[in-house]
């Protein structure tokens, strides 16, 4: 170890403080390079010593142990997306008193067609009771009028039956009481009777066809006693219904039926018109 060598400097008075700085620093100095040059020397040495174990009889080396495989992370469970709830939209004032006009107006359309709808259903239905009604009035005049002419048709009847008996009355007559003659005995009509009422009815046929068949009509004819026509019908058409109606005509246009060589004309009889006689 060397020791180092301060110069030597004349001590002067009055720096007495000053030297003993310097000389406390220098031997600081010293110190810390000692300290310091002797900790590098014991760190090299002990890096450098080694040693080795051999052992006598070889031995195998045990099977390295597997490690178990690390375990698998538990993973934290995945909660469900969130739903993002939107804040409810706020709108204006004016589209508020918008939407609430178009509302309104809707419902107004909606009721007047529903009420239109009810006036249409209401029209059909009164349509329909009017038609039945219509109908039923229809039927009850048909009705009426049948009852009436059959009434009719039974007072003509009556009236007819009522002046027979009377004219039997006045004449005497013998018959039954069921009786239709007029005459005070019964007796059937002369042989050229039949002849006489077709002279008289046969010339007021009018047809103005051409003739272009022999058509025979057997007519049915009702009579008063004095001759008069009440009533006629045909009982064996000929075939040609414009022919029929020109007989029918033709009655109707004589009124009365001649009466017989015994002045009598029978009540009711029948007989036939030809269209070439």
């Amino acid at each position: 170890m060397s020791t180092l060598a301060l110069p030597s400097r004349p001590v002067h008075q009055g720096d007495g403080g000053r030297s003993l700085l310097l000389a406390l620093a220098a031997h600081g100095l010293l110190v810390w390079a000692l300290a310091h040059g002797v900790n590098w020397r014991a760190s090299s040495e002990s890096a450098v010593a080694e040693a080795e174990l051999w052992s006598v009889v070889p031995q195998a080396a045990a099977p390295k142990a597997e490690e178990p495989p690390p375990p698998e992370p538990v993973r934290p469970p995945t909660a469900p997306p969130r739903e993002v709830v939107q804040p409810p939209k706020v709108e204006p004032e004016a589209d508020i008193a918008q939407e609430r006009e178009r509302r309104r107006k809707e419902e107004l359309r909606k009721a007047a067609e529903q009420e239109e709808q009810q006036r249409k259903a209401h029209e059909q239905r009164r349509i329909k009771e009017m038609e039945k009604l219509e109908a039923l009035r229809k039927q009850e005049a048909e009705k009426t009028q049948a009852r009436e002419a059959k009434a009719e048709e039974a007072r003509r009847e009556k009236q007819r039956q009522d002046n027979l008996r009377r004219i039997q009355g006045l004449a005497g007559g013998s018959g039954a009481p069921g009786s239709t003659g007029t005459a005070a005995q019964a007796s059937g009509p002369s042989a050229g009777y039949a002849g006489r009422i077709v002279a008289r009815i046969q010339p007021r046929i009018v047809y103005t066809d051409a003739i272009t068949a022999r058509w025979s009509t057997l007519v049915e004819v009702r009579c008063a006693p004095d001759g008069l026509v009440l009533g006629r019908k045909v009982v064996t058409p000929s075939g040609n219904p414009a022919w029929d109606e020109a007989v029918l005509r033709a009655i109707d246009s004589a009124q009365r039926i001649p009466r017989d060589t015994d002045g009598t004309v029978p009540a009711s009889f029948t007989i036939a018109f030809n269209s070439r006689d």
